[in-house]
């Protein structure tokens, strides 16, 4: 049967591995938990991390940029229907 542990458990072990006070392996004695886990633990709490620190530029950033993808879709889309009605009022005229 897995063994299931809540975030604050993970943290609490993920941090004292980022420490390394204490080698994987007596972390992985002491808390019961496979030393993979715990390696795995250990790198997405330092990815994390850097999540924390991101600047408000690099998310504006991001969001400019889905905003610019947006509106040149929009563009495009808008740029099709035109040259379908001139066609269309072509047909029309004569």
């Amino acid at each position: 049967m897995r063994k299931s542990f809540n975030a604050d458990f993970k943290a609490k072990v993920a941090l004292e591995a980022i420490k390394e006070e204490k080698t994987i392996a007596e972390l992985s004695s002491r808390y019961e938990v496979h030393r993979t886990q715990l390696v795995d633990w250990r790198k997405r709490a330092l990815v994390g991390v850097r999540e924390v620190f991101k600047g408000k530029q690099e998310k504006t950033n991001k969001e400019n940029e889905k905003l610019v993808d947006e509106l040149y879709r929009q563009i495009g889309q808008l740029k099709v229907e035109n040259e379908w009605l001139k066609k269309k009022s072509l047909l029309f005229e004569h």
